[in-house]
């Protein structure tokens, strides 16, 4: 991926916020949270804006984005100097100067109203997305998971960060079905052959087992391979156990995976 094609999305919670990227042009970024993201998207030639609750209408979505111009150090006291002393005025940032702010024909939703932090990914997904999972940018592998679960009707989330006894975990896919919920795993062949990785995979599925979840992994010949004779039977049988994706707090949907249709769906209230 080129330099220019890097985009991140980033948060805004608050107005104050929102008001200094739309007048003054700049976001600032702690540099400690940007170093997560230093082989992947940064730094960026895009900068998109996820709005939260507080923006009512836009809440949830991404309406705005812009180019990044420049990117500066600054520590906080130089960002904010009439703020008084607290216990974030020692923090640096990344000051992300950029031009004005473009608004999006059609905004980038998130259908179940989720909570995100930063999504680093390219402009070509960006300019395609029809919702917060079409921007995820992980692995081809996960990527072509994603196209089938859409070809079906599967409703899932990207990237969900679940947290057990202060441990954090990112999973792939999570699915929330009426009667449980289910976390998808695409493992490359690297994992296999890396002990390490197993030994940490295991504390992470005991960890999601214990408060709930159901974990299915598939490996890159069973998804380049046995994508719609092994994996998407398993997973809609998954879904179908724990009574269906939950759509609202009285309806779920179960999947009958019908060979004469992409996809046919049975609602149950």
């Amino acid at each position: 991926m080129g330099d220019e094609e890097k985009l991140l999305v980033a948060i805004i919670n608050n107005k104050a916020d929102f008001a200094i990227a739309k007048r003054q042009n700049w976001y600032r970024i702690p540099v400690q949270s940007a170093r997560k993201w230093a082989k992947k998207a940064w730094p960026p030639a895009w900068l998109a804006f996820y709005q939260t609750k507080t923006f009512e209408n836009q809440a949830f979505s991404v309406n705005y984005f812009a180019r990044v111009l420049h990117i500066r150090k600054a520590g906080r006291k130089e960002l904010f100097p009439e703020e008084k002393k607290n216990a974030k005025s020692h923090k640096r940032y990344y000051q992300i100067f950029f031009a004005p702010l473009e608004k999006l024909s059609r905004p980038i939703v998130s259908l179940r109203r989720r909570r995100i932090t930063f999504i680093p990914t390219n402009r070509q997904k960006f300019e395609l997305a029809q919702e917060i999972n079409d921007l995820y940018d992980e692995s081809p592998l996960e990527d072509r998971l994603w196209t089938t679960f859409k070809k079906f009707g599967i409703q899932a989330e990207r990237q969900e960060f679940i947290a057990v006894d202060k441990r954090r975990y990112a999973l792939d896919f999570a699915i929330y079905c009426a009667g449980g919920k289910i976390d998808v795993e695409v493992d490359g062949d690297t994992w296999h052959a890396n002990p390490e990785s197993a030994a940490r995979d295991n504390l992470r599925d005991n960890d999601l087992k214990t408060v709930g979840w159901r974990v299915l992994r598939f490996n890159t010949s069973q998804v380049l391979e046995k994508m719609e004779d092994y994996c998407l039977p398993t997973i809609s049988e998954n879904i179908n156990r724990l009574n269906g994706i939950r759509k609202s707090r009285f309806a779920s949907e179960k999947i009958v995976l019908d060979p004469k249709k992409p996809t046919q769906l049975q609602m149950f209230e």
